[in-house]
């Protein structure tokens, strides 16, 4: 079983500021993305298996996610407990200009299932790097969004098309993608 692994729970950029979709490019998919992330969280919790809480602090004053700013904090449905590990970062990979790599390493974690979002930027960003950093890693499909995107020649992109082909390009190579019951059974 997976949890005998003690794989550790990456929650990334579940933060209010990730509310203002009209910041990000408008339409946004997978509403029920933090609730999904909730479960896993809930579980983790249960299970007594490592958490570690991602929030993006932006260095654009005008940001959502600026540390000054209300979107700053964490989703009400994904607050950390007292004793939870917080990582904050300033760009798109959780491992990047953080201490993440060391404490999983000082842990002892091979594992990591990563929920959060947006699915092409930071969650993309982080499962790539763990991949590469040689961690068994599990993207949950379910349990991260993505926003509209606006292409190179000011076509339109959906959210779930961005979503998807971001999934994708994840499968496999970086990643095993898993859909959230899917991975708690798995524990």
């Amino acid at each position: 079983m997976l949890r005998d692994k003690k794989p550790a729970l990456l929650l990334v950029d579940l933060q209010k500021g990730l509310d203002e979709t009209a910041y990000y490019g408008g339409n946004r998919n997978n509403p029920n993305a933090e609730t999904n992330a909730a479960k896993l969280l809930q579980r983790w919790r249960e299970l007594g298996l490592p958490i570690f809480h991602v929030r993006h602090s932006s260095q654009h004053s005008d940001s959502p996610l600026h540390a000054s700013q209300p979107g700053f904090a964490f989703k009400a449905e994904v607050l950390p407990l007292e004793g939870e590990p917080i990582i904050t970062k300033d760009v798109n990979s959780a491992f990047i200009g953080t201490d993440l790599k060391e404490r999983l390493d000082q842990a002892g974690i091979q594992d990591l299932v990563i929920a959060g979002l947006t699915t092409n930027h930071c969650v993309s960003t982080t499962t790539r790097m763990a991949g590469n950093l040689g961690y068994q890693t599990y993207l949950i499909s379910d349990a991260t969004a993505a926003f509209d995107s606006v292409g190179i020649h000011g076509e339109h992109y959906p959210a779930d098309l961005i979503h998807l082909t971001t999934l994708a390009s994840l499968k496999d190579e970086f990643a095993e993608i898993k859909e959230t019951t899917e991975l708690l059974a798995m524990l």
